[in-house]
Formats: C-alpha cells, structure tokens, sequence
C-alpha cells in the first residue's frame, strides 16, 4: 500500500504542478492575437497585461476584470475596469507611461490599459481602451487579415448595449468610478529646458493642450535597440528633438508590419500629427504614492506618429516625419555658441514651441546678463513662398520682462501669423537665427522733432530735427532730410517722427480682413514691417488711404473710392483716414520709441 500511495502522491504533484505552470502568464505578448469585443467581457476573467518597467523587454502583469463601465469614455464608448495583479503593479501602482499596455483574455487582444482612478487608491485599478474602438483611428483596419476583424462599428454598439447580468453587475458595482476615471498620464518630458523656461511659457503650453515636464531622462537618436517593436514595448512622440528635447511616452499597444497602436488616449488630439516615433528605454520605474512615472531614455526613429485621436496615437513605421529644422547662433562671448534642433510642424505648438526653445538657449548661455542686448537677424523658410526675414534688436526695458522672453515673444507672433491662415497649411523648411549680443542697454527714446520751415510748397525739401535720448547717455541730434510730394494740395500736412513699432500699429489691417489673408499676403505684409532701430519721418496727408491685402494705396480720389466700395463691404479693402505719402529714415543702432506729430502749412 506504501509504495502504490507515494506513486500517488507523486502523480499529483506533478499534474498540481503543471497546472500550476500552465497557469504562469506567457512571458511576451502575442502577435497577430485574435481580438476580443466589450460584449464577450465578464466580471472575473483573469488575462495578462504587458509593459516595460526597466530596460527595453515587456514584462507580464495578471490581470482580473472587475466590469464594464458605459459610456464612461464618450457616446457608445466604454471603458473595462480591471485589477492589476502581481509584485511590480502591486507595489508601484497604477504607473505613468503604462498607458498603451496591452491586455489579452484567453489569449485575445482586448485593449489597452489608459485611465486610472484617483491619485492616491491604494489598489492598481485601471480602465482599458477596448481594442476595437483604438482600430478606428484612421485607415488600421484595413491593415489586418479580414478574419482578425471585429465586428463593424454598428454591430459593436449593438451588442456591447445588449444588457447582460454580466455587464448590469459591473456597471452597478463601478459606477462610482465614472468621475474619478482620468487618462493615465502621459507627461510630456523636457530634457534641456531650464526650470524658468517652464514656468515662463507653461500656460502657453497648457493653452495648447501640453502640461511641462522637467524630466529625468535623456535621449540618444543615434542608440540602436536590435530589437523590434512588439507590444508592451515602450515608445515615444517626439515633439523637439536635438539640443533641446520634449518626448511623451507610452506603451504599444498593437503592432503590424506598417502600423503601431499606442496609449489608447489622445496626447493632444489634435487629429493628423506628424511627430518622429522613437523606440525607449526605461532606466527605472519610481513608485510614488501621488503619481508612479516611468524614467525613460528616448532611442533611435522608427517612424512617425500621424494620428492623435480620442482612443490612442497611430503611429506609420518606417516613415519620416516633417520636423522643422532650427539653427540659432548666438555670437558675443570667446567663441560663437550654436544650437541644432527640430521643432513639430504644428499651428498651436510650433509658436510656443520656437519661443520656449529660443528663449532656453539665449539664457542658457553665459553670457547671459539683465543688460544685454541682442541684435537678431535672420530667416524663416515656407515652401514655395519668400523667405520671412527677421532683423530687430532687443533692449532691456524698464519693466520686469527679460529681454530674451521679449525675443521669444516677437518670434511666437510671427509663427502665429504663419499659420493663422485658412487657405493653406504652411510648409515650413527651416529657421535659421543668429544674434549678437551687446553687454549695455541699447534703447533711446524720441525727446522732441521740429523742422525748419513752417510753411513749405508742393516739391520742396524739408528737414527734420529730431532728438533722442539713449538709456544712460548724451543726447543725440538726428536731421532727417524728406521731400514734399508735388502732388500734395494746399492746407495743413502733418509730420509723424515716430518709431517702426507705430507705423506697423498704425498701418496693421483690421482682424477681420487679417483672417482673410492667404499665406503670400501673410508674408509679404511681414516682410514689409519696419525695423525697431531706425527713426521714421511720414508725411500724412487728410485724404483716404486705402489697403488690399498688403497693397497700400495713398490719396484715392472719391471716384475710385465709390467704385471700390464694393470691396468694403466684403472686407476685401480696408480705408484709413489718412495718407502716408512719403517716407524717410535714419538708422540708429538703438531700438528706438516714441512719436510726435509735427504740422506743416502747405501754400
């Protein structure tokens, strides 16, 4: 009897073990898995998760499904709530840079891990992005097998609102989660960015949708990672990539050989994207009772993400994003300091983004001081357009603004008015920027102006005398020399001594035609601004001036204006009160302020 019970006593164990061993979560996620629907979930179902904390290899993570929540994630979109099991979920929580991690219930793909509950829940509960709503995004359903579908979108709706005791039990057991449900967070990592530099333009990125980040990590385009994206691998968007860098990372989520899935929750949903997808390496995952974050380390570009929509980012492999190129120079110490780097080609990022990193780099440097001032020149390149060209000098004001946010800010509108048009989307090709660096406050303001003459005829030359006073300095006598037109009619002629910021001011059409103006109208009308550093003499006659696009037409006479009449009333045209009919200048090397109206007696 002895020997026939240890004969069952070993059987047992060997099947307890292999049961037990059967048991054990596959240690890598499957490829090409078949893909389970919302309607096929129960509460109870165990599965298995996948995601990076440390190195480039996923790791498994159990997963028990607690239920279905209902249109928690928008009209007809649900959310799964699930439990994480394990030692690493267990003790890290819920982690930042999760999101994206795929979740498979006999072995079936069913979604993404995205939403978290709360900032402080003691358990890792999680809400998963159903799989078939993130194959929406785009044309990604027509990249698998017609048998690997699920099923339509109407059929889907249909059968997930079908009431099951099932799916009642989860939502009456879960409802309280309905408001504490929050995207996993995606955080977006600034690497090479000073702590002023993020609290100076953080609104203007949280305007856009983009919450700062100064980051641990780095990034390293030219690391090779001899390893394929598979999903649970850790992925990054890049949105500035060189000297400066700003990643958001997440987690692949479903991969085919032209297509990657992650996050399952937007970045920015900002709809068709083009932003540089890279591989990553998580150096360490940080457990935080407030937020857990991965430490990540961007790698080398496999593509670039070109959807960002309401259930993940899509991202093509194999192709190359249109970043934009930027070169800044900065001259003015020992020896020229040059920054290479690659903004986003983006309407509501790509102004902040060019200020942020302008900014960064000018007072990153050690030259930087209070008084300096910068001369800046240079150009931006639209395809198929002119180049803008840039050249203005930036002086300390008496205010508390540094000079290098004053730079920042001029650059940020002229980006902005690139691409505030809504004919055409800008192709920008490249920035380049040089600035020179002046170690004294190089600003003088208007004092007075008068001319020689108080009565002059038709043709005759005028002189202006004006004079300025620098930051700290002597006075300084400028004689403007300017000709009177021979076509200008007898009574008074004012003479505006002014800036180039007051005659842009003065001159800028009205915002309701400037929404009007297609991209070469846009550009030229940037080309023709004044610069800040000389002093300007305008002649203004008291007759109507009139401006199309960026044409200016001085002294119209009424018949022509009667005839365009038409064209006020479409906004096509724009009349001002008077007309600038002639023009003088003199450089400076100061950024000049102030005007003042001078009159003139014409006979």
């Amino acid at each position: 009897m002895k020997p026939r019970f240890l004969c069952a006593l070993l059987l047992s164990l060997a099947v307890t073990t292999t049961a037990s061993a059967s048991s054990e979560p596959p240690s890598a996620a499957p490829l090409n898995a078949p893909l389970m629907t919302v309607d096929q979930v129960r509460p109870g179902m165990k599965g298995v998760a996948y995601t990076v904390f440390q190195g480039t290899q996923p790791e498994a993570m159990e997963v028990e499904i607690l239920g279905v929540l209902k249109d928690v994630n928008g009209p007809k979109s649900d959310i799964i709530l699930v439990r994480l099991r394990g030692e690493r979920p267990e003790y890290s929580g819920v982690v930042a840079g999760m999101s994206g991690s795929p979740v498979y219930v006999d072995g079936k793909l069913l979604g993404a891990l995205a939403f978290r509950i709360g900032q402080f829940s003691k358990e890792p509960i999680a809400g998963v992005t159903p799989i078939a709503d993130m194959l929406e995004i785009s044309e990604l359903d027509h990249s698998r097998p017609a048998d690997a579908q699920p099923a339509s979108t109407k059929a889907r709706a249909e059968t997930s609102r079908t009431a099951t005791p099932g799916d009642s039990a989860g939502l009456d057991q879960f409802d309280q989660y309905r408001d504490l449900l929050t995207p996993i967070d995606t955080p977006m990592v600034f690497s090479g960015f000073s702590e002023e530099t993020l609290r100076r333009f953080a609104p203007q990125f949280a305007a856009a949708g983009v919450v700062p980040v100064s980051g641990i990590g780095s990034a390293d385009p030219n690391a090779h990672d001899p390893g394929p994206l598979v999903p649970g691998s850790a992925v990054s968007a890049v949105l500035i990539q060189g000297d400066m860098n700003v990643a958001a990372t997440c987690t692949v989520t479903y991969v085919d050989p032209e297509r990657v899935l992650a996050c399952g929750h937007p970045l920015l949903q900002f709809g068709m994207v083009d932003l540089p997808m890279t591989k990553a390496e998580v150096v360490a995952t940080l457990a935080s009772p407030l937020n857990s974050f991965k430490i990540v380390n961007t790698t080398e570009e496999v593509g670039s993400f070109v959807q960002d929509r309401h259930t993940g980012i899509l991202g093509r492999l194999g192709k190359t994003p249109e970043m934009i190129p930027v070169t800044l120079t900065v001259r003015g110490g020992s020896k020229p300091k040059q920054f290479h780097y690659q903004v986003l080609n983006n309407a509501k990022l790509t102004p902040v983004a060019v200020m942020a990193t302008v900014f960064n780099s000018l007072q990153g440097v050690n030259e930087y001081g209070e008084e300096i001032t910068y001369r800046m020149q240079g150009t931006i390149r639209v395809q198929g357009y002119p180049d803008v060209t840039l050249q203005n000098m930036f002086a300390p004001l008496e205010s508390n603004t540094p000079t290098a946010a004053v730079v920042a800010m001029s650059l940020g509108d002229r980006f902005g008015r690139i691409f505030d048009n809504p004919y055409v989307r800008p192709g920008i090709t490249g920035v380049n920027l040089e600035f020179d660096l002046a170690r004294e406050r190089r600003w003088a303001r208007l004092e007075s102006a008068r001319t020689d003459v108080t009565e002059a005829r038709p043709g005759d030359d005028m002189v202006i005398e004006s004079v300025l006073r620098p930051y700290r300095g002597e006075r300084i006598v400028r004689q403007i020399p300017i000709k009177v037109p021979t076509s200008t009619p007898k009574g008074t002629l004012r003479i505006l001594v002014s800036d180039g910021d007051t005659l842009d001011r003065m001159r800028r059409i009205a915002p309701a035609l400037s929404r009007r103006m297609d991209l070469a109208t846009t550009i030229a009308m940037l080309n023709k601004e004044h610069s800040n550093t000389h002093l300007y003499v305008s002649l203004l006659e008291a007759n109507p001036q009139a401006m199309v696009e960026d044409k200016v037409m001085p002294a119209l006479p009424l018949s022509v204006m009667n005839v365009m009449e038409g064209m006020r009333g479409t906004q096509d045209m724009v009349v001002i009160g008077e007309s600038a009919v002639n023009e003088a200048s003199a450089a400076m090397d100061y950024v000049v302020s102030g005007a003042q109206v001078i009159s003139v007696t014409i006979k």
